[in-house]
């Protein structure tokens, strides 16, 4: 009995190394369904995505299955069902994640989870994920910490000299008059 060989085509084996090729150059990624956005919702969102130095791309469940499998990444397939978009972060994720929820609130787009620094997080954990503070914002506060005590000790320091200085200011005044 002849043996049954399966046949793929070569536009697949491409479209499937493509979309491996672009993944690989990416550390996070957030899935959304963009059933119902309009051609014009999309061209916004992907601006304000490329403000943050993400790409939106929408992709092949099938190939995507396939490209996460053959780069050892972890199983999504659960969110790779129905109209599938992914936003490709190459910086931080945080960031995205809130512009991504934010514009979900006026536009049909549902952000279904995300994979972030190799964990898979479903819709609930990727909204979770999106209100903590992000890395600039985490800087900007522990700066402002470190900081707080040396400017009180300015403040300190210069209360006690003004004091003398008006102290100082009043025992001249007072001899002034005398």
């Amino acid at each position: 009995m002849a043996e049954h060989v399966t046949k793929v085509q070569q536009h697949k084996v491409d479209s499937v190394d493509a979309i491996k090729a672009t993944l690989s150059e990416n550390k996070d990624y957030i899935f959304t369904d963009y059933r119902g956005l309009s051609v014009s919702q999309i061209t916004v969102l992907r601006q304000r995505l490329r403000e943050k130095h993400a790409d939106y791309r929408v992709v092949k469940n099938r190939y995507a299955k396939l490209a996460f499998r053959q780069l050892e990444m972890p199983d999504v397939s659960d969110l790779l069902v129905g109209p599938t978009a992914l936003a490709l972060l190459k910086d931080e994720a945080g960031a995205v994640a809130k512009i991504l929820f934010e514009y979900a609130k006026d536009t049909p787009v549902e952000v279904k989870g995300a994979i972030v620094d190799g964990r898979v997080f479903d819709g609930p954990q990727t909204e979770a994920f999106s209100k903590l503070p992000t890395r600039d914002e985490l800087l900007a506060q522990l700066m402002s910490t470190m900081n707080a005590p040396l400017q009180n000790l300015v403040y300190a320091m210069n209360g006690v000299t003004q004091k003398l200085v008006r102290v100082l200011q009043a025992v001249a005044d007072q001899k002034a008059e005398q």
